[in-house]
C-alpha cells in the first residue's frame, strides 16, 4: 500500500503554501518564488529554478540532443544563448501568453506633459485620476458625498429604501463626468521610445512643491513576463526550448553546409548540414503553428463582431 506525501502537507491535509507577510512591515509584499537574484534581504525562502540555471537546462538539452558526446557538436556557448534568446524574442512576438495586463501608480509632475515609462511595459491602455478632475490644481476629487451617502442610507437598509438600480445609475453619471470632465486622462504614447504624452498639463501654483503634493495616475498596462516567469512557465517553458533547439540545428546546419564533405581515406566523410537545416525549417515553422493552437497556454481569440 502506497503512502501518502506529507511532505507537502498539513496534518490535516491542506497543502503548505508559502506566505508573502512581512512581519516587520505589516504589508503583503515579498519576494516572487522564482526571483532570480535571490535578494530576499536575509528571509530565507524557497527558490525555484533562476533564469541561468533555465538557461543551462536548455543548453544540455541542446547539446544532448545534438549528440555531443557521440559526435563534435561545433557550437560555442554564444551559440546557445544566441538560440535561447531568438526563442524568447519569437515567443513574445507570436505568443499571447508573453504578455501580461497590469497597473502602475504614475506621479504627475507639476508644468510636465511627457514620461518615460520602463522598457517592458507595451501599451497604456488608459490613465485614471482619482475621480472627476480638477482644473485649478494637481489633485483630483477624491471624495464622493453622494457614494458614502448612499451607502450609509440605503445600502445598509436595502430591503427597506432603495436599491441597487439607484447606485447603478449613479455610477454610470459618475463614469460620464469623469469623461466629461477629465477623470480619464486623454495620451498618447509611442511603444518604441515609451513615451507617455499627457494631452493636458497640470497646472500648479508655487515654485518646487514636495513630491508628497504630486498627484498619483493609475495606469492600466500591458507589459511583457520577464524571463523569469516564461522560463518557469510550465506551458511556455517546452515550447521555448524546443524552438531553441531548432534554431541551435540550423546553426549548425548552417557551419556544416559550408564544407559538404571533409577529405580522407576512401572517399572522405559527407556532412549533414543541409539536411540539418532542412529539418530545423520544418520543426520551426511546426512550432510556429502550435503557438496558433495555443499549446503554451495563450488565451484564445473570442468573438469579433464588426
Amino acid at each position: 500500500m502506497a503512502t501518502a506525501d506529507t511532505t507537502n502537507f498539513y496534518a490535516n491535509g491542506v497543502m503548505i503554501t508559502d506566505s508573502l507577510y512581512n512581519p516587520s512591515t505589516g504589508t503583503g509584499t515579498g519576494h516572487i518564488a522564482y526571483d532570480p537574484n535571490e535578494d530576499l534581504g536575509g528571509i530565507s525562502a524557497p527558490e525555484l529554478e533562476s533564469v541561468n540555471l533555465k538557461r543551462t537546462e536548455i543548453t544540455d538539452y541542446i547539446r544532448l540532443r545534438l549528440g555531443d558526446g557521440l559526435v563534435d557538436v561545433e557550437l560555442d556557448k554564444e551559440h546557445y544563448e544566441l538560440a535561447i534568446n531568438q526563442a524568447l524574442i519569437k515567443y513574445r512576438q507570436r505568443a499571447a501568453n508573453s504578455q501580461e495586463e497590469s497597473f502602475a501608480f504614475l506621479k504627475l509632475r507639476p508644468e510636465t506633459q511627457e514620461y518615460i515609462l520602463p522598457n517592458e511595459v507595451m501599451d497604456v491602455r488608459a490613465a485614471y485620476r482619482r475621480g472627476i478632475g480638477s482644473v485649478t490644481g494637481t489633485t483630483a476629487s477624491q471624495f464622493e458625498p453622494f457614494s458614502s451617502g448612499y451607502l450609509n442610507t440605503y445600502m445598509l437598509v436595502a430591503g427597506r429604501v432603495g436599491g441597487l438600480l439607484s447606485y447603478e445609475l449613479f455610477v454610470d453619471y459618475q463614469k460620464l463626468s469623469m469623461k466629461m470632465f477629465g477623470g480619464f486622462l486623454n495620451f498618447t504614447f509611442n511603444k518604441t521610445t515609451k513615451k507617455l504624452t499627457l494631452i493636458r498639463k497640470i497646472p500648479f501654483t508655487g515654485v518646487n512643491p514636495p513630491e508628497g503634493d504630486f498627484e498619483d495616475v493609475l495606469l492600466h498596462l500591458y507589459n511583457y513576463k520577464p524571463d523569469s516567469m516564461l522560463l518557469n512557465d510550465y506551458q511556455a517553458f517546452p515550447w521555448i526550448q524546443e524552438y531553441a533547439y531548432s534554431f541551435a540545428k540550423r546553426i549548425l546546419g548552417e557551419a556544416r553546409e559550408k564544407f559538404a564533405s571533409i577529405a580522407g581515406p576512401q572517399g572522405g566523410t559527407q556532412l549533414n548540414g543541409a539536411s540539418l537545416k532542412t529539418e530545423a525549417v520544418a520543426e520551426m515553422e511546426m512550432l510556429e503553428v502550435e503557438l496558433k493552437n495555443y499549446v503554451d497556454g495563450s488565451t484564445p481569440l473570442t468573438w469579433i463582431i464588426g
